[in-house]
C-alpha cells in the first residue's frame, strides 16, 4: 500500500465487517495448519479445495446473478462426492495418516475461505479496494495466529534454509502478489466462475505431494480428486441461452 502511494481507507461501516473477515481469515488457517500436521498434503488438498462448491451453494443465496443452474447442481453433486470420498474411505489403501479429525479441520479451512471470499461481495467491504480487505485479513489474523501457535506445538520447528525460502515464497508471491489478485479479480467477475479455476489446486496438491514428499496417491484420492475437478468445471459452465 506504502509503495504504489496509497492511504489506508477505514470507510465508513467497513470496521466491523473488516475485523469479522479478519477472524475469518485465522479460522480458515488455523483449519488449515492443523490439517496439514494431522493427515495429508493430498487429502488436505482435495478437502480445502473443494472451497468453489461451499461458495457456489451460499452465492445462489446471497449474490444476485449468481443462481444455480442444471449443470452447476450436477457440478456441486459431483464435487460433494469427492469430498465425502476423501473423507469417509478408510480402507487398507487409504492415503498416509488419515485422519477424520484433520480431514474436517481441511472442511474448516475450505468454509473459511468461501466465508472470506462471500464476505468481499456482500459485505461493506465491498466498497474498498483489495488491498484493504487484505489488511484488515492480515492485520487481524495475525496476531489472533500467533497466539494461537503455544497450543500446537512449538513456535519453531526445525528450522531450516528451505523453510525462509518458503517463507519469503509466500510472503512475495502467494499473500502479496496471489491474494491481492484473488480479491481484485472477485470485484469484477462472478464469484463461483473465479472459484471454480480452484479445481487445478487439488490436482497440484496431489502430484505435489507425491512428487516431494513421497506420499501414496492411490486410486481412492485420485478418483476423489477428479470428482472435485469436474465437478468445479461444471459449476463454471454457463447457463444454457433461453430459445
Amino acid at each position: 500500500i506504502r509503495y504504489r502511494g496509497r492511504r489506508l481507507d477505514f470507510a465508513p461501516g467497513t470496521i466491523v465487517p473488516g475485523i469479522i473477515l479478519g477472524f475469518i481469515f485465522a479460522a480458515e488457517f488455523l483449519g488449515l495448519f492443523i490439517a496439514l500436521d494431522l493427515t495429508t498434503v493430498t487429502r488436505t488438498s482435495v478437502i480445502f479445495y473443494s472451497m468453489p462448491l461451499w461458495l457456489s451453494l451460499a452465492a445462489h443465496f446471497m449474490i444476485p446473478g449468481e443462481r444455480i443452474h442444471p449443470a452447476k447442481a450436477l457440478g456441486l453433486v459431483a464435487a460433494f462426492c469427492g469430498v465425502a470420498w476423501a473423507i469417509i474411505d478408510r480402507g487398507a489403501g487409504s492415503v498416509g495418516q488419515a485422519s477424520i479429525l484433520g480431514d474436517l479441520a481441511a472442511l474448516v479451512g475450505a468454509l473459511g475461505w468461501a466465508a472470506v471470499a462471500l464476505m468481499a461481495r456482500v459485505s461493506p467491504l465491498k466498497r474498498v479496494r483489495p488491498e484493504m480487505q487484505h489488511f484488515w485479513q492480515l492485520a487481524v489474523s495475525a496476531p489472533i495466529l500467533f497466539l494461537a501457535t503455544p497450543f500446537f506445538g512449538p513456535l519453531v520447528r526445525d528450522l531450516q534454509p528451505i523453510h525462509l525460502w518458503g517463507l519469503g515464497f509466500q510472503i512475495v508471491i502467494v499473500v502479496s502478489a496471489g491474494f491481492m489478485f484473488w480479491l481484485w479479480l472477485l470485484t469484477i467477475y462472478p464469484a463461483s466462475s473465479v472459484a471454480s479455476f480452484s479445481f487445478l489446486s487439488p490436482i497440484f496438491g496431489v502430484a505435489l505431494g507425491w512428487l516431494l514428499l513421497s506420499e501414496e496417491a492411490d486410486f481412492s484420492i485420485l478418483m476423489s480428486g477428479c470428482l472435485v475437478a469436474v465437478g468445479i468445471l461444471l459449476i463454471n459452465r454457463p447457463p444454457p441461452k433461453p430459445g
